[in-house]
């Protein structure tokens, strides 16, 4: 599918208010989920196996381990501070751009709505904003590793 008809389908998610969308084109489907403020929740494109390319493939095949290696047990986390999980699969990045300051470190202090990161889904880069307000007190993701829906990126605490 088409990049610029997949962002078009976001948007008209983003616009209308609807939840989820799915679309299948051929052999492709394409799932859109809302979560939420407005962030698009994650993007679904699945093809026949037949019209992967090897290269992709190769890229996948980390995603399984990594996620495997990142879970933390959940009283662990939620004693050090209120975490704050990603909306969607994609890549973690702490800065908008190689090179540049990372968006927030251990120690700041964060507020409702503030930029922490990007993840990069489909070649898109979603900014991810702060659900809560707080301290930051542990980075979990290092940055360009790969992140699942629902995984916790850092932890925050109030002041």
């Amino acid at each position: 599918m088409d990049l610029r008809k997949l962002k078009k389908l976001i948007d008209l998610v983003q616009e209308s208010g609807i939840a989820e969308l799915e679309i299948t084109e051929g052999e492709e489907k394409v799932r859109i989920n809302r979560v939420g403020s407005g962030v698009v929740g994650g993007v679904v494109v699945s093809q026949a196996p037949s019209m992967i390319h090897p290269e992709y493939t190769q890229q996948a095949a980390p995603l399984h381990h990594a996620s495997a290696a990142a879970p933390q047990a959940p009283a662990a986390v939620a004693s050090e501070g209120t975490p704050v999980k990603s909306p969607m699969v994609g890549t973690f990045y702490r800065a908008p751009s190689p090179g540049a300051a990372a968006f927030i470190n251990v120690g700041d202090t964060v507020t409702v709505g503030q930029t922490l990161c990007i993840i990069e889904a489909m070649k898109l880069m979603n900014e991810i904003e702060s659900d809560v307000a707080g301290v930051v007190t542990k980075i979990l993701v290092e940055s360009g590793q790969p992140v699942e829906y629902g995984e916790p990126l850092f932890l925050v605490s109030p002041n």
